[in-house]
């Protein structure tokens, strides 16, 4: 007992210790995102560099190696990297997790650099499939921003901005843990891009194409394919995934202009798999290309690296005759917030952060489908609820339209603000966005609701004059039922006039269109309101406000309401069902009709951003909870 008692001071030393050291760490995390945070450009600035891109883009590459150079990183350090580059509007980023997956599989150490993070900043730099730990972010962090800082005033107190930071801190990070591949995915566009100081990459890969980022690519498909091959370098092979003819004519052009040998993937089920049933870690149809261009990329890169005489053609079918790796890569890769479900008890998270048309058509296949089948094995009601956000310069209508086809019983609408209390705001400085003013995400929000409104009236209208014409003796009521006739809420089954035809030379910009612009007063009024945490309902908005082609009187019986942050808004739509987003406010379920109420399972499909996903995650995700 006595030893017991003389231990006691020395036990709480080391427990002091442990917890001062763990406060110091923690510390130095915190002060690295929010340095790092004071890098992002403000809204304004942001502005100012649409308007100026096509007179300063060209500067970007120059500025990066002397940013790199500052950090003491040569070109010669990249090119050291053995680096995987890709680029691409829709699949990149799980393009680059299958690769990375693959040759992790037939034991290279890998490093990835990603963009955008859901939840931490630290998931941009991945090293053997894993984000670097907290520690090691701000050891790596600290050291690269001290270089850059020391060296300022010799360079007219220039800094770089968040990505091209991120860019060079991933550089620093692969080379001291000294990875035998670096798969690099480009941010925007590929030319210009920050990741594009890379000379010699192993290989390139292009991803399928989409009209984004509009304001700094060019709003047509050639234009932006001009952009994503950018990072082609002479007599290194590159591979692009199947594209819409003008998309493919520029590729072709610009690989033969730098003097790339450019191959076109082969589809997935053209390879011979020896037997084998492939199976994808990432769910949804289009991951089939993702995987077929990850492939090539990997195939290719264990080729190149290999001694000449001992090179293998990989370019023919017969790909799987020993590659047991490539098929556990494909398998075990796992990429959060795409075709991502977190089930739940009566509650089911379906996740993607599809923010392009074709990406979106894609989120909604996949979407019907797994919530169809989850739906059978339900006894009782099954309410549907989408939570939607979109950014930028895209068209909220392009986006949601293809989802009214998910017969939606409730729909929320928030900006990427995880908390609205600004005091809970900081619990997560990793999730901070500096280019946009809070006002104005809350006006987005509110012109994404009447966006929603518009297009789901006007299809319900074209859904009952096109039932009119098909049966004149009596007009069918469409109901949203599942396989076991259980109704969904009062929503209309609506008809669909969706066609195969390809991307046009415009984009086919004018197939949607935006709703019209609320009233700046009205707007002001509404946007003020829901930054002080009121919610807003479809019954406050001014009737004339909906412009609704079809001279049909239609009935808008979707609830719909705009929230201050993400956790207001999965407050309601999972009414109040996921512990980790109830507070000390009752949840006053009077807002949601009554037959929509206490339903025996509700599905949440939360899309339109990636940051909204992080956000979701960030809140009711397993692996941050």
């Amino acid at each position: 007992m006595n030893n017991m008692v003389r231990s006691l001071p020395k036990l709480a030393a080391n427990v002091s210790s442990d917890i001062s050291k763990k406060y110091e760490v923690w510390w130095r995390i915190q002060e690295a995102v929010k340095m790092l945070n004071t890098l992002q450009s403000n809204a304004q600035t942001i502005q100012k560099i649409r308007k100026e891109r096509n007179s300063l883009s060209h500067l970007n590459i120059p500025n990066m190696i002397k940013y790199a150079e500052r950090v003491g990183i040569t070109l010669d350090d990249i090119d050291s990297l053995n680096v995987i580059h890709v680029s691409g509007t829709k699949g990149k980023g799980s393009t680059c997790a299958f690769t990375e997956s693959i040759l992790r599989q037939y034991g290279y150490s890998t490093g990835f650099f990603s963009s955008p993070h859901l939840v931490e900043v630290r998931e941009r730099f991945r090293i053997n499939g894993m984000p670097i730990s907290r520690e090691k972010f701000a050891h790596y962090f600290w050291d690269v921003y001290h270089k850059l800082e020391a060296s300022k005033q010799q360079h007219d107190g220039a800094m770089p901005a968040y990505f091209a930071f991120c860019t060079i801190m991933a550089f620093h990070v692969f080379l001291q843990e000294k990875i035998d591949v670096a798969i690099m995915e480009v941010g925007i566009g590929g030319q210009y891009d920050s990741t594009n100081l890379v000379r010699k990459p192993v290989v390139c890969g292009v991803s399928s194409l989409g009209l984004d980022h509009t304001a700094m690519l060019g709003n047509t498909i050639e234009k932006i394919a001009w952009h994503k091959s950018g990072i082609f370098k002479s007599g290194v092979p590159a591979f692009t995934a199947p594209q819409v003819s003008p998309a493919l004519q520029v590729i072709k052009e610009r690989a033969q202009e730098i003097g790339s040998p450019l191959r076109k993937i082969l589809p997935l089920e053209d390879l011979d798999l020896q037997g084998r049933n492939l199976e994808l870690g990432i769910e949804g149809n289009m991951q089939k290309v993702n995987a077929a261009l990850a492939i090539q990329l990997s195939k290719t890169w264990i080729e190149e690296r290999r001694d000449s005489t001992q090179k293998e053609d990989c370019r023919g079918n017969n790909w799987c005759n020993r590659d047991e790796e490539m098929c556990q890569g494909l398998a075990l890769c796992k990429w959060a917030g795409r075709n991502q479900s977190i089930k739940k008890h009566r509650l089911t998270y379906y996740l993607d952060g599809a923010h392009t048309l074709e990406s979106m058509e894609q989120c909604v296949e996949w979407f019907q489908s797994v919530s169809e089948q989850e739906a059978d094995t339900i006894r009782g009601k099954v309410v549907k609820v989408i939570i939607f956000n979109t950014t930028g310069d895209r068209d909220p209508s392009i986006l949601i339209t293809p989802l009214t086809d998910c017969q939606f019983d409730l729909a929320a609408f928030c900006p990427n603000i995880a908390f609205s209390n600004c005091n809970t705001l900081g619990k997560n400085g990793d999730l901070t966005n500096n280019t946009v003013t809070t006002e104005s995400q809350h006006s987005r929000c509110l012109q994404n609701k009447e966006c929603w409104i518009n297009v789901y009236q006007s299809r319900t209208s074209e859904a009952a004059f096109t039932d009119g014409i098909t049966n004149f003796s009596s007009k069918r009521t469409l109901q949203n039922r599942n396989s076991k006739g259980q109704t969904n809420g009062a929503n209309k089954r609506l008809k669909t006039n969706h066609n195969g035809d390809t991307m046009s030379q415009s984009g086919n910009q004018n197939s949607s269109r935006l709703p019209n612009e609320v009233s700046s007063d009205h707007e002001d009024s509404l946007s003020k309101s829901v930054i002080n945490n009121e919610s807003v309902d479809a019954s406050s908005q001014k009737s004339e406000q909906i412009d609704c082609d079809c001279p049909l009187t239609c009935e808008m019986d979707v609830n719909s309401k705009v929230f201050p942050s993400i956790y207001n808004a999965l407050q309601w739509a999972t009414q109040g069902r996921d512990p980790l987003v109830v507070d000390d406010n009752e949840l006053d379920l009077n807002e949601i009709p009554e037959d929509l109420r206490d339903p025996a399972h509700i599905q949440v499909l939360i899309t339109g951003s990636l940051h909204l996903v992080g956000g979701v995650l960030r809140a009711v995700g397993p692996d941050y909870n």
